[in-house]
């Protein structure tokens, strides 16, 4: 079996294809499976992306940039591969990029989540024989609620804060997570919710492919002096250590979303007063059924807890090893 995909400096390179995935250095042709900061950076010549990703590309590196969407499931050749893009279940517009050279096939996962999710296409399990997976939260205390009782749990810290007189400021990753909490909580209510300007932009996308959220404003547009009592705000992380807060008052309530709340020492070392388990990524659980369901006679495992996912598989008896990449996964939170 030859390496279709090969570790680089600047990033993941299909040589026969002559392209780069998601490269962390200047590439003449970058195939993305998803426009996280860590996957989508400024410098290459040319992108090629899923379709609905083609906005948000811009968006991040301006409107004249040369990016091609390519629909999902839609076979282009590039040099001496076949590539096709396949949902990644992960944020709106993320894909796994599928290659075939010479009948044998590889997939590049990117991010990905099999939970359900009300903002982007779900996940398509894409049959190959070496998978390239993501490790972010590759340990078995990784496994995650059903995403309506989370968001139930959002939606009754909200309503307590508003009989309390207090303003919910949620913190949760602008590009993905902040559109998925307001089409989850669209189910709920209808409630206008208030957000950091970094996330309206980006909520303002979604909207335009269709995706139903709550009505939202921007904080920066709402009279100065007024009161936040009871209102739900969303902002990114960094936020969280500015003077922005300020205006929230002393007595406001702060939550993070994200896989790092499911150990509940990271919320009281960071100092949240609620945490939510939400995550964009794949459990324990779902990361090991997702290797199964491909069917691949070879995993390599990228970011996160890449070492501990190749050492359970190996020891499983499935030919695994770790991938060196720059991407971060979920990161870590702010202090």
């Amino acid at each position: 079996m030859t390496d279709v995909v090969r570790s680089t400096a600047a990033g993941l390179l299909c040589e026969a294809g002559g392209f780069h995935l998601d490269p962390s250095g200047a590439a003449a042709l970058a195939v993305i499976t998803h426009v996280h900061g860590d996957h989508l950076q400024l410098g290459s010549d040319r992108y090629l992306c899923a379709a609905p990703s083609v906005p948000f590309v811009r968006k991040r590196l301006g409107v004249e940039t040369d990016v091609e969407g390519i629909p999902y499931g839609e076979p282009v050749r590039l040099g001496g591969v076949t590539v096709s893009f396949h949902p990644a279940g992960h944020v709106l517009g993320s894909a796994q990029v599928r290659i075939e050279k010479g009948g044998e096939v590889w997939v590049v996962s990117g991010d990905y989540k099999r939970a359900a999710d009300p903002s982007c296409a779900p996940f398509e399990v894409v049959p190959c024989d070496v998978f390239i997976t993501e490790a972010t939260f590759a340990l078995p205390i990784y496994r995650w609620e059903e995403p309506g009782a989370v968001i139930a749990q959002i939606f009754g810290w909200w309503n307590a804060n508003r009989e309390a007189g207090v303003a919910s400021v949620l913190f949760c990753y602008a590009m993905g997570k902040a559109q998925r909490i307001l089409a989850e909580l669209a189910a709920l209510t209808d409630r206008s919710v208030l957000v950091h300007g970094a996330v309206e932009g980006l909520v303002e996308l979604y909207r335009a492919a269709g995706v139903r959220m709550l009505p939202t404003l921007k904080v920066s547009d709402t009279a100065k002096g007024r009161s936040f009592a009871g209102e739900l705000i969303l902002a990114p992380p960094s936020a969280g250590g500015s003077t922005w807060m300020r205006r929230f008052g002393a007595s406001r309530q702060t939550a993070f979303a994200s896989g790092w709340m499911r150990v509940r020492g990271t919320r009281r070392r960071k100092g949240f007063d609620r945490g939510f388990a939400l995550s964009d990524h794949a459990d324990w659980p779902a990361l090991l059924r997702t290797v199964a369901e491909t069917g691949a006679r070879r995993v390599l495992v990228t970011h996160g807890y890449s070492d501990e996912l190749a050492r359970f598989l190996s020891d499983s008896g499935v030919a695994a090893s770790a991938l060196a990449t720059a991407y971060q996964g979920e990161g870590d939170l702010p202090e």
